[in-house]
Formats: structure tokens, C-alpha cells, sequence
């Protein structure tokens, strides 16, 4: 037996845990490990299904996190797994100075699917890259260098994509940064205008805020973005890293408003959990600085021949499927259970809300966040706050999750409550005496 197939073939789970969390201590990021631990995630992945996840002792759970959008199709999807084994009978990656037609057919395929004029694709690993090539195809194009962005946005932690992200928790330990972004508030129109000047080059947004608290963008407000950009030729970026490829009940989230930016960052579950892979899809008007910068990243395993394949297979199966519709519908009984549980618990629960399987579940104060994600995995459900903001749990599981496996989760959110509930009883209860 290989050594690989006795890393997958251990059976022991107290041995794989023992050996799992001395590595992340003393080779990895022991500061990592605590924090899982704290926000009681310290589980270790084992066998992953559909819309389930098991830690190596067994124990099943409910995978309402899905790194924050990457599982749309599901958790180790069969049909995405076989294109991926079919492609590595055939190819590796591909070589980084080459043509490779799996890249054009995916690039052609994302130019049919993608709303309005959106047609050429520049491929990367992570999001924080592809935000780096709208940036820079922003700057470019319009000779131009600001960036307005919005406060309490994220776009990852790169070079580029750093600045842009709306906290400063993630950003001053590393500055100084690089220059020329303006960050105004979320969903107001006239920040926005305020902000504007001739040194503009692209607003960029996220349609739902993610990280800062599964906040949709209002449809008047991405039209008036709209209209402000084309008033002042300004590019119009949007991120759909969380929200691309049905997760909202659009394969689009754009599609809800019929606002179509002028670039379009895509990542997460263009993988379908399997091989990493994003990219910014962009006009053909932007496509002219290409002309004398064709590189604008330059980026090894970016759109690679597995990647591309493994992208195609998930657009496919999402198509196929239509996992945005099932987004829809399982959202939809998803927010009728959750408000019924917001009426149930009102001194706990301030605001459910979201699109599709995008959803957040507000609470009036910090602490009850990180333990609601205690009580939950208690109950079989993992799910995590946002990261901006502790006061919301993200609620985003596989778009091939089933109606008897939402209800268990409403059922879990519910039990999980409830003890929460009885905790506060018996705190306020002795303060009292």
C-alpha cells in the first residue's frame, strides 16, 4: 500500500485527530487551530456527501458553511469527481506558456452564460487574483486609478484586492497599502456620487454583502450605479465570488436587478469543490488595453487544463440540474421557517435575510453568534458568523441540499435557540439574586 492510501485509509480516529492538530500546532498555524476550536469548527473532514459533511469520529453534520459558497454542487459531487478522474487519464495541467483549448471552450461557455455583453475571461486561482485583474483591467482601461468600494465589503487579502476590502482589521497590519481606494457606505446611492471624480476608474461591489452580513444590494440602487457609471464612463465591477452560479436563485445574482457590470469576478464554486479556479469576465470595450498588456496576470495555475475541465463539468451540472431554481425554492422554505423562528424568539432574533441560499440570521449582540455556531454543531449543523460582523451566522449549504434536510436545520436552529434561551433565563436569574 502506498503511503497516500494509508493517509486515506486510517481508521483510527483518535489517532488521525491527535496527528492532525499537533501538525497544524507545530507546522501549520497553531494560532489557525485555536481559532477553529474557539468558534467550534475544530472539526476534522472525513467522509463529505452531498449536503453533509462527517468528522473522522463519524459524527454527521449538516455543512451550512460550504467555505462560504465554494459547494454548490454539493459536497465531493460523483459526476464532477469522474470528469475530473476522465481528465486525468488524459492531461495534466497544461503548461502556463501554452494554448490550451480546454481554456477557450470554457471562456466561450462563460461568455453565453454570463448576463449582457460580458464576453472575455482572464483566468486565476483564488478571487483575491481575479479581483486583482478587474482592478488592474479597471486602471487600464480608463488610464485611471481610483477605486471606490463599499465599507464593510470584502474582496479578499491579496495585493490588490486588500485595499478593497471594507474593514481595517484585515488591512493595517500591513500597510502601507497600495493607494487610490475610497470607501463609502453600502447601498447608498449618494455616497457613492459624493465619492465620484475624475480620477475614477471603477466602482466595485458585491450584489450581497457576504463577510459583512448577508447584506442584498437594493435593484434601485445597483441601477442608479449603473446609470452614474455610464454618466461618467466608469466601470461597473461586481463581485459574485459568493454569489455566481445559482447561489442567490439566479446563476447570476446581477440577473435579479438586469444591472450588468462591466466586469464580473467569478471563483469559489466554479470548481465545483474539486480544482481551483477563478476569473474576471469583462467586455469587449475593456479588452482593448489587452492590445498592449496581454499579460496583465501572469499566474501558473490559473485556468489550467483540469481547472477549466472541472469548471465545464460543474456549469453543466448546475445547468443540468438547475440548481439555481433549487436555490430558489429551497430559500424560499428556508426564510418561511426562519421567520417563523423569528417570531418564536424575538429577544434573540433581530433580522433574517438573504437571497436564495444566501441567508444571514441577525442577533441583537455579539456574543450570541459565536454561540448559536456552539449550539448548533451540538445539534448537527456547522455554520459559522461573518467574519465582519459576529452579531450574523451565514446560512449556506450545497444548493442540492433536500426539503427533509432543510427542515432538519430549522429544526436544529430552533432547539438551538431554545437553549440558548434557558442560558439567558438562568443568567438573568442570578444577576438578579
Amino acid at each position: 500500500m502506498s503511503f497516500i492510501n494509508e493517509i486515506l485509509h486510517e481508521t483510527d480516529p483518535e489517532k488521525i485527530r491527535k496527528e492532525t492538530e499537533f501538525n497544524y500546532r507545530e507546522y501549520v498555524n497553531p494560532f489557525a487551530l485555536r481559532m477553529f476550536k474557539n468558534a467550534s469548527l475544530d472539526i476534522i473532514e472525513g467522509k463529505r456527501e452531498g449536503a453533509s459533511v462527517w468528522d473522522i469520529s463519524g459524527e454527521k453534520y449538516i455543512d451550512c458553511v460550504t467555505g462560504a459558497g465554494i459547494f454548490n454542487v454539493g459536497r465531493h459531487n460523483p459526476e464532477i469527481v469522474a470528469a475530473l478522474k476522465d481528465a486525468l487519464d488524459v492531461y495534466d495541467m497544461g503548461g502556463w506558456i501554452s494554448i490550451l483549448r480546454e481554456r477557450g471552450l470554457l471562456a466561450k461557455k462563460l461568455a453565453e452564460i454570463t448576463p449582457g455583453d460580458l464576453k472575455y475571461s482572464l483566468f486565476c486561482s483564488g478571487g483575491g487574483e481575479a479581483i486583482e485583474v478587474a482592478v488592474k483591467l479597471a486602471r487600464g482601461h480608463t488610464g485611471r486609478s481610483g477605486i471606490i468600494c463599499m465599507e464593510n465589503g470584502y474582496h479578499g487579502v491579496t495585493g490588490f484586492a486588500l485595499p478593497a476590502t471594507g474593514r481595517d482589521v484585515y488591512k493595517t497590519p500591513f500597510a502601507p497599502l497600495a493607494p487610490g481606494y475610497l470607501h463609502v457606505p453600502f447601498n447608498n446611492l449618494e455616497a457613492v456620487k459624493e465619492a465620484v471624480s475624475e480620477d475614477t476608474a471603477a466602482v466595485l461591489l458585491e450584489p450581497v454583502q457576504g463577510e459583512g452580513g448577508i447584506i442584498p444590494a437594493d435593484d434601485d440602487y445597483l441601477h442608479g450605479l449603473r446609470d452614474l457609471c455610464d454618466q461618467h464612463e466608469i466601470l461597473l465591477i461586481f463581485d459574485e465570488v459568493q454569489t455566481g452560479f445559482g447561489r442567490t436563485g439566479e446563476m447570476f445574482c446581477a440577473e435579479h436587478s438586469g444591472v450588468v457590470p462591466d466586469i464580473m469576478v467569478l471563483a469559489k464554486s466554479l470548481s465545483g469543490g474539486l480544482y481551483p479556479i477563478s476569473c474576471a469576465v469583462f467586455t469587449e470595450e475593456i479588452s482593448d488595453f489587452l492590445m498592449t498588456h496581454p499579460f496583465v496576470i501572469i499566474n501558473s495555475f490559473g485556468g489550467t487544463s483540469l481547472a477549466c475541465l472541472v469548471a465545464l463539468a460543474t456549469i453543466d451540472y448546475i445547468e443540468k440540474n438547475d440548481l439555481p431554481a433549487r436555490a430558489r425554492k429551497m430559500g424560499e422554505r428556508f426564510m418561511a421557517g426562519l421567520n417563523t423562528i423569528r417570531e418564536k424568539y424575538p429577544d434573540l432574533v433581530v433580522d433574517v435575510r438573504g437571497k436564495g441560499l444566501m441567508l444571514g440570521m441577525e442577533f441583537p449582540e455579539d456574543s450570541i453568534g459565536p454561540r448559536m455556531v456552539y449550539q448548533l454543531r451540538k445539534n448537527g449543523v456547522i455554520t459559522i458568523y461573518t467574519f465582519n460582523n459576529p452579531k450574523i451566522i451565514r446560512i449556506m449549504p450545497t444548493l442540492v441540499i433536500t426539503e427533509e434536510e432543510v427542515d432538519l436545520v430549522l429544526e436544529a436552529m430552533d432547539r438551538s435557540l431554545k437553549q440558548i434561551m434557558v442560558q439567558e433565563e438562568r443568567f438573568e436569574k442570578g444577576r438578579q439574586k
